[in-house]
């Protein structure tokens, strides 16, 4: 099994508190347990509860509090005050999304387009969704609307970006994250994509994106985690055994860095023991993690437990059926078949 390579995914945030009345009717009493932000908003909404503007900001801060449920009753209040805004639907749909009902999301989205033909930002969101769904004619068309409307939009051409690299097209993708970052230059998710990119190819540019990262944010894992890869791909394992060490002290949740160091104790270093101990951690973080459950199997193979490995191939089967990697442990367990091999 080749390391991970953690691939950025879209995601919409959530929230919201919901209020009813005119300005002039009894109002319930504020609770005490609310973020600032949305305490803020919700007192003004106290004083002025028919300003549809309130319950679309308190939507959005919702939204990021991750409460959708509240985050949907802002907006609709927001779109029942003034259902001529296309705005409070793109803010509906934010929380459809996260409910995970896309249908809905999308039927805002549109709704909101039709109000407003230049709503770059319904238009970004609905090439987001079909970027979900894999179609990427629907993404690149929504991406070229928004473009159509504002040409330097940097969320476009990231967007186009993640497009061209899921289709396999990487000169497109690098082209697009550039643009991006040519717009924005603090275009952090760009930053990553690219070192991400330039690191699959070993390309030393890889640093310079990635420590452009680490400058917006300079305790990111993934941006430490992609400049760890690009040191093992290069094969300088100390390097990248020190970044990921690194990360897994400020953030000791990252599966990731657990794995890799897992794989350069199997494959490179042959320590398997070591090996067996990285991939325990990448599993105990997440238990649904097919490939830890494999590589650690195959770190026992190799190490001479075969029931061991059984037991951890049989897992990873469980977990994903038909995994063809664990089928084949499986068959070298029973012919006693012990090469080491580079997994894929």
């Amino acid at each position: 099994m080749r390391p991970v390579f953690k691939v950025l995914i879209f995601s919409i945030l959530i929230g919201i508190f919901a209020c009813k009345g005119g300005k002039n009717e009894a109002q319930t009493p504020l609770r005490t347990d609310l973020p600032p932000e949305i305490a803020k908003v919700t007192a003004q909404i106290g004083v002025d509860s028919l300003n549809p503007e309130l319950y679309y900001q308190r939507a959005q801060f919702w939204l990021e509090h991750k409460d959708a449920g509240k985050a949907i009753e802002d907006a609709n209040h927001a779109i029942r005050l003034k259902p001529g805004n296309s705005k409070y639907y793109v803010a509906q749909a934010d929380a459809y999304l996260v409910m995970g009902k896309a249908k809905l999301c999308r039927e805002a989205l549109q709704k909101a387009i039709d109000l407003n033909s230049e709503e770059t930002e319904a238009y970004l969101k609905m090439a987001e969704l079909n970027l979900y769904f894999r179609d990427y004619t629907q993404v690149f068309m929504y991406v070229q609307k928004a473009l159509d409307v504002d040409p330097n939009i940097a969320k476009a051409h990231f967007i186009r970006g993640f497009a061209f690299k899921e289709r396999g097209d990487t000169v497109g993708a690098i082209k697009s994250y550039q643009k991006s970052i040519d717009l924005n230059q603090n275009y952090y998710e760009a930053y990553i994509q690219l070192g991400m990119l330039y690191s699959v190819k070993k390309n030393k540019l890889a640093l310079d994106y990635l420590n452009n990262a680490l400058r917006i944010k300079p305790s990111s894992a993934e941006a430490l985690y992609f400049e760890g890869m690009y040191y093992q791909e290069t094969d300088d394992l100390n390097k990248a055994l020190e970044l990921y060490n690194k990360i897994v002290k400020t953030d000791p949740n990252y599966k990731f860095a657990y794995f890799n160091m897992g794989y350069i104790h199997m494959y490179f270093l042959r320590v398997y023991d070591k090996a067996c101990q990285y991939f325990t951690s990448a599993i105990q973080i997440d238990p649904a993690y097919v490939e830890a459950y494999y590589n650690r199997g195959y770190s026992l193979e190799l190490a001479g437990d075969v029931e061991k490995a059984r037991t951890d191939y049989n897992k990873a089967i469980e977990l994903r059926p038909g995994y063809t990697l664990a089928l084949a442990g499986l068959k070298r367990l029973d012919s006693g078949d012990k090469t080491i091999k580079k997994t894929k």
